[in-house]
């Protein structure tokens, strides 16, 4: 029989002899692929494709624990967070321990109420950072350790703060003079302490590390910014009248949020950029973080002041009232001081914002273009 070119039973002059003649249409000369019974596929010529039960090489080795930061569902971890938690509770302590000294160095009652309404913003704002930083240290541990789950982390940041407010109470119960304004300032801490935890339950674990960050930075300024108040005053024309005193005040002020608002939006975007190396140097697949993040993290700082400021009027309504009861000049000067809380939050949230904001559209650089590859002819 002469062999047809597409002709599926032609004779093929290099098959073996001991090839099966009950099989027609058998595999051309030269494949090699193992027929059903060794339970692989049949494939043509040329296909190389492991079937099912072929195995196309080792598998790669499992990274040891550590070795690469894990990015469950995008998540970039904080770093530092240890670092943060550990400072957050130094500031506490340090207010907690400031503010008691004063009070009890006040010669009259009268003179450690005004005090203890005066000295409430800092021990607030330090408890809520205090436990927005502990909380975020712990739920960084525990989803390190795999239960990276949002309603396990949520509970384990919720407890965290718990347990900061707890202490933070106590040691005020245990410090502080037994008096009407211990019970306020204790309660209120630990309120501020328990919603700090709460916010460090979020998965943007990066960007709350970014806001944990400027927040601090942004306090210890204003405490050392004090040392600068009177050369200030001077500078912008207190002349010793009313009038010009309260203009000179409202520059100082103004100045110092400006300020505040500057080094906030320069340590989150610093923060964020290095999470962001840390991140791509232990997975080089692990997702950049996008604009909003940056801006979250800039503003961060004053919606905690915010916040805090809402805690202040809520929780220590009653010690505020007390102080401002006192006389005139108290009630002018509580009111005084809650307007400029208010303004130098507003200030560092927007400033902050757009520093970041800007500081991370420095590092973009100019889209590049593919060009289209000419078709084939």
């Amino acid at each position: 029989m002469s062999n047809q070119p597409g002709s599926s039973t032609a004779a093929q002059p290099d098959r073996p002899a001991d090839a099966d003649p009950g099989v027609a249409g058998g595999p051309p000369a030269g494949d090699t692929v193992t027929g059903p019974a060794d339970g692989a596929l049949t494939r043509p010529a040329g296909d190389t494709t492991a079937g099912p039960a072929a195995k196309a090489g080792p598998e790669p080795a499992e990274d040891a624990p550590g070795d690469i930061e894990p990015t469950t569902g995008g998540t970039v971890w904080a770093p530092g967070a240890p670092v943060l938690a550990l400072v957050a509770a130094g500031w506490l302590a340090a207010m907690l321990w400031s503010t008691r000294q004063a009070i009890e160095s006040a010669a009259a009652g009268v003179t450690a109420l005004s005090l203890s309404a005066f000295a409430l913003p800092g021990v607030i704002s330090a408890a809520l950072v205090a436990g927005t930083a502990v909380a975020l240290a712990t739920t960084d541990l525990v989803a390190r350790r795999g239960a990276d789950r949002a309603t396990l982390r949520f509970l384990v940041a919720i407890g965290t703060g718990l347990l900061v407010g707890l202490v933070t109470a106590v040691a005020i119960n245990l410090t502080y003079p037994d008096n009407a304004t211990t019970n306020t300032i204790a309660g209120t801490s630990a309120a501020a302490a328990i919603i700090g935890g709460a916010l460090a339950g979020a998965r943007t674990a990066a960007p709350v590390g970014a806001v944990v960050a400027a927040t601090l930075g942004t306090l210890v300024f204003v405490v050392a910014f004090s040392r600068a108040r009177d050369p200030l005053f001077d500078l912008f024309g207190a002349d010793g009248t009313q009038a010009g005193m309260v203009a000179a005040a409202r520059w100082v002020s103004r100045t110092e949020s400006l300020l505040a608002g500057l080094l906030a939006g320069l340590i989150a975007f610093g923060y964020l950029s290095w999470a962001r190396r840390r991140a791509a140097r232990r997975d080089p697949a692990a997702p950049a973080l996008r604009w909003p993040a940056y801006l979250l993290a800039g503003a961060g700082p004053g919606l905690l002041l915010l916040l805090a400021e809402l805690i202040i009027r809520v929780g220590g309504r009653r010690l505020l009232d007390l102080a401002a009861a006192l006389s005139d000049a108290d009630a002018v000067a509580q009111t005084s001081m809650g307007a400029s809380r208010m303004d130098n939050a507003i200030w560092v949230l927007f400033v902050g914002a757009l520093t970041a904001l800007i500081a991370f559209g420095r590092t973009l650089g100019p889209t590049q273009q593919e060009d289209e590859e000419p078709a084939d002819r």
